[in-house]
């Protein structure tokens, strides 16, 4: 029995970037930090909200590469010698990135109380019909 995949399937052309792009997310192995949410706030934008908390807006960067949104956090180290007797508020620094369709934009980010809210938003286009004229040989 022969696997069909989208790349291979008759009426499906030109799908296979996005299939090797499905395999390239499903082994990214992100983990969970940090947490994260993805709202549909209408019908065509997004919001993905990550829980910063400790980070300042500095602390990050958020860059649009190669049609994926990429969120990085690296806090700056202590500049007073601070001397902790229980650290329990790790600073460490994460990379989140998120595969875009063609079509979506990222709009603005704002931080609240702790979270990164990324506003994205997605352009319909218009259905067009082209007639091809047959040529004779």
């Amino acid at each position: 029995m022969t696997k069909l995949t989208l790349s291979t399937h008759p009426y499906l052309l030109g799908f296979d970037q996005l299939e090797r792009l499905v395999e390239r997310t499903a082994k990214s192995g992100q983990d969970g930090y940090p947490p994260y949410n993805i709202e549909q706030t209408s019908e065509n934008s997004y919001r993905i909200t990550l829980a910063v908390a400790g980070f300042a807006e500095g602390d990050i960067e958020v860059t649009v590469e190669d049609n994926q949104l990429v969120i990085r956090g690296r806090q700056r180290d202590d500049v007073d010698n601070s001397v902790f007797i229980h650290r329990g508020i790790a600073s460490r620094q994460f990379q989140k990135s998120f595969v875009m369709a063609d079509g979506v934009e990222v709009g603005a980010a704002t931080m609240e109380n702790g979270l990164l809210h990324i506003d994205l938003s997605r352009t319909v286009p218009d259905a067009v019909v082209t007639r091809i004229e047959i040529n004779k040989t």
